[in-house]
């Protein structure tokens, strides 16, 4: 089963990146990989400590979050919102592909995925 779930989310990663393709922004080639691993910066809160770091990393990896920026960008027509829908999507399946989950308050490495 674990299988299947990493090829769904390779599949939503893929057609995510088809969108951030046709979205309207230019960007250089090197901008979108700094903007795609931004999410990673919600893992700051664990600096402060696990529940902090699981509550900010959460809100950064979570897809009903970057699906309400995608939702909201379109309905608005406002390109940048949908691009940050999108990169949090994209970067969020990618993420799964790799294993990590949203987080639980007690260690980083406990997710809903499983054990890192």
């Amino acid at each position: 089963m674990d299988k299947v779930l990493k090829l769904e989310e390779l599949a939503q990663f893929g057609i995510a990146l088809v969108a951030l393709y046709y979205q309207p922004l230019e960007f250089r080639w090197w901008a979108w990989i700094i903007l795609f691993f931004m999410p990673d910066l919600g893992m700051l809160g664990y600096l402060i400590n696990t529940t902090a770091g699981a509550v900010s990393y959460n809100l950064f990896h979570h897809k009903m979050v970057a699906l309400l920026f995608l939702g909201a960008g379109w309905y608005l027509s406002l390109p940048l919102v949908t691009l940050t829908g999108l990169l949090l999507y994209a970067h969020t399946s990618f993420d799964r592909v790799m294993g990590y989950g949203l987080k639980y308050f007690d260690s980083f490495k406990h997710t809903h995925l499983g054990s890192l």
